[in-house]
Parts: structure tokens; C-alpha cells; sequence
């Protein structure tokens, strides 16, 4: 947490600046955000949470494994950037958590082979905990589903080919 007044470096923060952090530091656990930074009235506040998962990683291992964890993040990003052209592709709308099913044990909304039609349902992704029904863009046949079910995804990553 920072404040950075415009003129002077050693200002004391008043009530009213740490109850702003507050809410800001609430903001970041209800939401799973790392970071927040706002500007008011010449006073730039950012409150950040430090996440650090390999802290606890000897380096020497983090060596050994860091090469091949890069050729397989890079053969995957370029397979998913092969996918990404293919005219079939239905990419993501937005970042979230796809599914499958509507919930979890239920028959998913397609599988491979499924005739689908324009608009019907292919996969849900959950987003800020809000359940985004994905539609098809057209009709025809699932040849590929490219995200396993519970999987984060990326704006734009595919996630199934229709054709």
C-alpha cells in the first residue's frame, strides 16, 4: 500500500484515507484481485496483495524445470494459435472458468459429434461468479472441444471447433 501525495512525501494518512484502504484491500478479497490502484483529488493510492507460490522452490529445481515447462507452454500456445485460424473455431467471449455441464455430474451441453444448432448452448463460462452461457455461432457438427472442463481460459483461446 502507497500513498503518493503530489507534494509532499511525509503526509500522514487521515481517517478518512484508511478507510478508503480499507475498502480497497475488501475489494481485492471479494473479487481475487492482486492489485488496486486509484487516483482522486491528487492522492494515488494502490493496494496489492503479494502472491508468490515457487517462494518455497529450491532455485536449482526451478532451473531444472523452467526449460522444459517453456517448450511446453510454447507448443502449446502454438497449437492453440493453428486452432485460433481454423473457420470453425468458437474462441472464448471472455477470462473465466469454462464448463462442460450446466452443473457438476450433469450430462454436458455437447460432445464431440453433436449436431448443434445456431444459439444453442455449447459451454458455460463462469466469470466474476456469474454463469456465461456460450452460444454457437452456427450450426453444424463439434469435431473438437479444446478446453477440459473446469479449465481457466483466455480471451479469444478456442474452445470448440465446429464445422
Amino acid at each position: 500500500m502507497a500513498r503518493q501525495p503530489d507534494d509532499n512525501k511525509d503526509a500522514k494518512f487521515s481517517s478518512d484515507d484508511s478507510a478508503l484502504i480499507r475498502e480497497l484491500a475488501s475489494l481485492l478479497d471479494e473479487t481475487s484481485l492482486t492489485e488496486i490502484e486509484i487516483e482522486r483529488a491528487g492522492l494515488r493510492l494502490r493496494v496489492a496483495r503479494n502472491v508468490s507460490v515457487a517462494a518455497a522452490m529450491p532455485a536449482a529445481f526451478h532451473a531444472m524445470a523452467a526449460a522444459p515447462a517453456a517448450a511446453a507452454s510454447a507448443a502449446a500456445n502454438a497449437a492453440a494459435n493453428d486452432l485460433s485460424a481454423h473457420p470453425g473455431v468458437v474462441p472464448s467471449p471472455m477470462v473465466g472458468t469454462a464448463y462442460w455441464a450446466p452443473e457438476p455430474g450433469a450430462k454436458p451441453f455437447v460432445d464431440v459429434g453433436t449436431k448443434v444448432t445456431v444459439g444453442q448452448t455449447l459451454m458455460i463460462i463462469e466469470a466474476m461468479k456469474t454463469m456465461n452461457q456460450i452460444p454457437s455461432p452456427r450450426a453444424g457438427t463439434v469435431t473438437q472441444i479444446l478446453v477440459e472442463d473446469g479449465q481457466p481460459v483466455e480471451f479469444g483461446e478456442p474452445l470448440v471447433i465446429i464445422e
